[in-house]
């Protein structure tokens, strides 16, 4: 678990964390959270009104179809590095009903900077994905906290956990693991990742904003048709590149699929 705490102290948690609704995040809090033990959220604006972490949400409607919101994070991940040349973000599943992509900031910005940035990523990349179906945090009043990954969702009881992009199709159906992942799997995902720096931040704003004040022309987010970058959107790559993947990192994967009990019948 100490390396898994380590990426996530290292990529998404402010040196001060709160936790929702009053209170800091203690290490014996956090332990039970990554454990299944209480679930709870962190506070993703500081008592200073500082960002560090940015959340985009993709959500599963009941009438959809089943990859739609799966492509849609896709081509958003894709837009993210190939035109505004940022980092890989880590890719998530709630427990839920969807996805999230996690934006971590090496400095973190007044909420009114994130919430600008947020705005001009939905306005010029997917304007017309239907607000039920995107979430941004941190954006209004009540969105400002996130369950951080890995944790039990208390309603489905099912666990939100980062993922391999290349496996994320196959949860377009239950954004949930049955069984808690394992840390070291966890902490694998997350050691490649790096922050967006204070440089890369200026440069997407104005790529999207530039300095004259009008507005770049909305552009949708292609679908993920290519590997923009190694371990992003391996949209393509076989169960056995993931297993060689975690080989490669001296980790075991464990993988368990439910049989649905109408399959014996």
């Amino acid at each position: 678990m100490d390396k898994l705490i380590a990426e996530l102290q290292r990529l998404y948690l402010l040196d001060d964390q709160e936790c929702f609704p009053a209170g800091a995040l203690t290490p014996e809090m956090l332990a039970q959270h990554l454990g299944g033990e209480k679930t709870g959220a962190i506070n993703l604006v500081s008592d200073n009104g500082l960002v560090r972490t940015m959340i985009i949400d993709f959500n599963r409607m009941g009438d959809a179809p089943a990859l739609q919101h799966w492509d849609r994070l896709c081509g958003v991940a894709n837009a993210l590095q190939d035109q505004l040349s940022l980092p890989a973000p880590a890719v998530s599943i709630s427990g839920g009903n969807g996805y999230s992509l996690w934006l971590s900031l090496e400095t973190p910005v007044p909420l009114n900077q994130a919430q600008h940035f947020l705005h001009l990523l939905r306005k010029t990349y997917f304007p017309d994905i239907p607000n039920e179906e995107i979430g941004l945090r941190p954006d209004t009043l009540t969105s400002t906290t996130a369950e951080l990954p890995p944790c039990l969702h208390m309603a489905s009881g099912r666990w939100a956990a980062f993922i391999n992009p290349g496996m994320g199709a196959s949860f377009a159906d239950e954004s949930g693991l049955e069984m808690m992942p394992p840390y070291a799997a966890q902490a694998a995902f997350l050691e490649g990742l790096q922050s967006i720096s204070d440089k890369q931040f200026t440069h997407a704003i104005t790529t999207m904003h530039p300095a004259h004040g009008k507005e770049r022309p909305h552009k949708p987010a292609a679908p993920a048709a290519h590997i923009a970058q190694e371990g992003l959107l391996l949209k393509d790559a076989t169960l056995e590149d993931i297993i060689q993947h975690l080989h490669g990192k001296n980790i075991e994967p464990t993988f368990r699929h439910v049989i649905p009990k109408d399959s014996f019948s």
